[in-house]
């Protein structure tokens, strides 16, 4: 995760700005007139809370009546599973719907540019915890509610925005580098020298970092001696930029272990026939599990609340489904749940938000101790 901590400055670009830069949208009204953003909050806040206040069959029959009349929607997401959830709402319900995709950084800043020109560009969000805590600070959510929100993991309830699927960091490693038997049992482990060049870490990685540190700290061990732990793992480390390349370079065998990938990285990985698993020959992975939730969020100013409600609903019933093809961790835990069983750690989100400049500058001396990914 990288803390943009420098995009709300962005929030003052102009107008024209926004408009060159961001392009519109099917659903958008721009205008810089403050009473208009407070007129579109005002109509969407009224669908809003009358399908809050209803349950079962009754919500879902007259979000339906209300989103079909609506008949589209604008997603802005950094989602890369999004094409497979719209292609089955928009195959089940009668609604357009139109995507902005980018990276949780750039929907972040589209966002800001827009709401600070009053430009109603999206109705739904679907990214990062990060970024959605940034957003909803910024008083630019409406509270989704009913029974599905209540049915998601706890670390999932955020203030203003809802989890729909958990980022799951795992010890991975290469299962020809890595004998069975010989797998890690512990973080600890990966300080041994035995290890020497053949662990990676992620240059992004400060929320991973900070829930791991955290947890350390909770478990009895000093602020020295975390520091040392990870000091000593990073001095065994190849630092790699970007989960997809670490991914592809634990596959090709450039290193044994990674100390955070992520566990649908690695399962998709394994499903295509790479030899990477984070599932020890005996036994159960390296624990704790640092999770951080992604999520769902409705736009306090959609010209389209009600299909985005719907919208929500769909990716926590059906919508699991379908990340539980990509392999993705959904939020709402099912028959056979991944965590059961397993220590996990949720990442310090408001802790992060709070000072990402003490997590950001921490890591990066942590990791200085390693080798950069030739």
């Amino acid at each position: 995760m990288r803390h943009p901590s420098i995009l709300p400055a962005v929030a003052a670009m102009a107008t024209a700005l926004v408009l060159t830069a961001c392009g519109a949208s099917p659903t958008a009204t721009g205008t810089t007139d403050t009473n208009a953003k407070d007129a579109a909050a005002a109509k969407a806040q009224a669908v809003y809370d009358r399908i809050n206040g209803l349950t079962g069959e009754e919500r879902h029959k007259t979000l339906v009546e209300l989103a079909e009349k609506e008949g589209k929607l604008s997603i802005y997401t950094s989602n890369t599973d999004m094409d497979s959830l719209v292609e089955g709402f928009e195959n089940t319900y009668k609604i357009d719907v139109s995507v902005y995709r980018g990276n949780s950084e750039s929907v972040l800043q589209r966002v800001l540019q827009e709401q600070q020109a009053n430009y109603f560009g999206n109705d739904f969000i679907d990214t990062n915890a990060g970024e959605l805590n940034i957003m909803n600070k910024e008083g630019f959510f409406y509270p989704y509610q009913g029974e599905l929100r209540e049915a998601v993991r706890k670390e999932g309830k955020a203030e203003g925005w809802t989890a729909s699927r958990f980022n799951a960091f795992v010890v991975g490693w290469n299962t020809t580098k890595v004998k069975p038997g010989e797998e890690p049992k512990t973080i600890e482990d990966l300080a041994d020298p035995k290890w020497k060049g053949q662990v990676s870490m992620e240059v992004g990685d400060v929320d991973w970092f900070a829930g791991l540190y955290s947890y350390f700290l909770q478990q009895g061990k000093s602020e020295a001696e975390v520091r040392d732990l990870f000091t000593r793992i990073a001095a065994n480390s190849k630092i790699a930029k970007g989960h997809t390349t670490q991914g592809e370079l634990l596959s090709a065998g450039q290193f044994g272990i990674t100390v955070s990938s992520y566990s649908h990285t690695v399962d998709k990985a394994a499903d295509k026939g790479a030899p990477v698993s984070w599932h020890p020959a005996a036994g159960g992975p390296v624990q704790p599990i640092i999770v951080r939730p992604n999520g769902v969020a409705l736009m306090k100013t959609a010209t389209s609340p009600a299909a985005a409600m719907l919208f929500i609903d769909w990716e926590l019933t059906e919508g699991q489904k379908i990340l539980a093809e990509a392999f993705r961790v959904g939020s709402i835990p099912g028959a056979t749940d991944p965590f059961a069983d397993l220590a996990v750690v949720p990442v310090p989100e408001q802790e992060l938000l709070a000072d990402p400049k003490k997590w950001d500058d921490l890591y990066a001396q942590i990791l200085s101790a390693g080798q950069e990914v030739q």
